[in-house]
């Protein structure tokens, strides 16, 4: 089995659709990544950012990803 452009690919989206599961108050919450209050003024930290860009990820691609999802679980039907 090769590792060609497909499975790169295959494997973004499994990426993505785990990032998209994630629960702040379940999971996040427990390891200490839950919601944090910052003060005014203060620069975000890695932390923080990384909270971002989930909380990003997870509004933009939900949508697109179930059909992403539809296309590939098809794909996979079809070709094997």
């Amino acid at each position: 089995m090769a590792f060609g452009l497909y499975s790169l690919i295959e494997a973004v989206i499994l990426c993505l659709n785990a990032v998209c599961i994630l629960h702040e108050e379940r999971f996040l919450a427990k390891i200490g990544w839950g919601t944090d209050q910052r003060g005014f003024g203060e620069d975000p930290g890695m932390k923080t950012q990384i909270l971002n860009l989930i909380r990003s990820i997870r509004t933009v691609m939900r949508i697109p990803l179930i059909g992403i999802n539809v296309v590939v679980i098809g794909l996979k039907l079809l070709l094997g």
